[in-house]
Formats: C-alpha cells, structure tokens, sequence
C-alpha cells in the first residue's frame, strides 16, 4: 500500500511515468554480474561505489564516463552494444515486473491516464523488456536519457515524455527508485512517487524524504 504525505495522490493527475529499472521491473541485480564480467574482460576490477558513481546518468552517460576513467580500450559505442548484447537474454527471460505493476497499468488505461516511461536504460533494452513482459501497448510514450542533452537528476527526460504525452508537467505523476530520478521528477515539476527496491534500500529513508509519497509495491493503487 502508499505511504502518502498527501491524501490526494492522483487528484488532478492525467499522466503517470515511470523509469524503468528498480521501478517498474526488477533489474538492477542484473548489472552487478554485467559490470564485473565486463570489467574483467579488460583486466579491471569494478570499484565498489561504481553504481554510486554513475546512478541516474544515460546509457550514453555512463560509456562516457567509463571511457574517461577508465583504462579500457572499447570506442563508447563498442562499451554500448556490448553491455546491450550481455544483458538482452537476461531481460528478455528473467526480468519480472515489480508486484502489482501489471494491474496497476491496466487500471490506469482504464481510467484514461495516459502512460510512459522515462528510462536511463537504452532503447534496446527498455523496448525488448516491455514487449518480453507485455506491457508495450499499455505505455503510450517510451523514452530514454540518451534522446536528452542532461540525464537524471536533471528534468530533460520527463519533460521530454510530458510533451510526447501532450500532458502538463503539474498534471504528471513520477515513480522512481532513485534519488536522482525523484529529483529529476521534481525538477521537472511533477508529483513524484518513491519505488521500494533491493540495491537501494539503504537509502528508503532519503528517497521518503525526497518523494512526494512512497510504496513498497504497486498493489491495491486505485483499487487495483
């Protein structure tokens, strides 16, 4: 169930949006095997706070980040369709959806509540999860950080989905894991709901603190 600090929390919402790892599928486990087999190709051990250094920055982003820090010799675009290549079957056949998401989708298409996603993930990826879980037609904008000049923390990729929506920011409600997601959500000037996640939850008091409202799951929202 939501823990609100607010009790009207779709009051005046038209949109939901929603990032796509940790969010609305269960993936972000995924990357600590891709990291350390990558890495390890390259004769380099994976730092501990990589995941820190990099959360909430694009696919794009983060190759470029990697590139610039550390000794590998891969072009960005080489580092891109490896990492798409290494974790495709994974998404395909043994990412879930968070509990609860696929009826909380469909009773928003049946209230009218227009639908996105708005991902640092890579069109790839984020398209092959979506049809894998078959939840493609249930979103009517899907977006990734790579099609903004800034990724997350700053607002470009919800703003972005927003206006693919012909939705007013106000009238947007965010889910995010992240506390850089939640603050791009914000910046953007929308609503903005934290998702409870495994490799975040040492930090569930901040993104509390950060978010609008915040839930462990997606069951029971409108009553689903």
């Amino acid at each position: 169930m939501i823990t609100e600090k607010k009790p009207d929390v779709f009051d005046k919402i038209q949109a939901v949006i929603f990032d796509l790892d940790g969010t609305l599928v269960d993936s972000m486990w995924v990357w600590e095997s891709i990291d350390r087999d990558y890495f390890c190709r390259h004769g380099l051990e994976v730092p501990q706070d990589l995941q820190q250094r990099i959360s909430g920055m694009s696919f794009s982003e983060t190759a470029d980040y990697i590139k610039r820090n550390f000794p590998i010799s891969d072009t960005t675009e080489e580092m891109k369709e490896s990492w798409n290549r290494m974790a495709e079957t994974v998404y395909k056949t043994k990412v879930p959806l968070k509990p609860g998401a696929l009826t909380f989708l469909k009773k928003l298409k049946e209230l009218g509540i227009k639908t996105g996603v708005a991902t640092s993930n890579s069109k790839h990826l984020v398209e092959l999860t979506l049809e894998a879980r078959g939840i493609r037609e249930l979103m009517d904008s899907v977006h990734t950080a790579c099609e903004v000049e800034h990724g997350k923390p700053a607002p470009d990729i919800y703003l972005l989905v927003a206006e693919d929506l012909n939705v007013s920011p106000e009238h947007c409600l965010v889910f995010e894991d992240i506390v850089e997601g939640i603050q791009a959500g914000k910046r953007a000037g929308m609503k903005t709901c934290a998702v409870d996640d495994q490799a975040t939850r040492d930090i569930w008091e901040i993104k509390k603190q950060e978010a609008d409202y915040a839930i462990f799951n997606y069951n029971g929202l409108l009553g689903g």
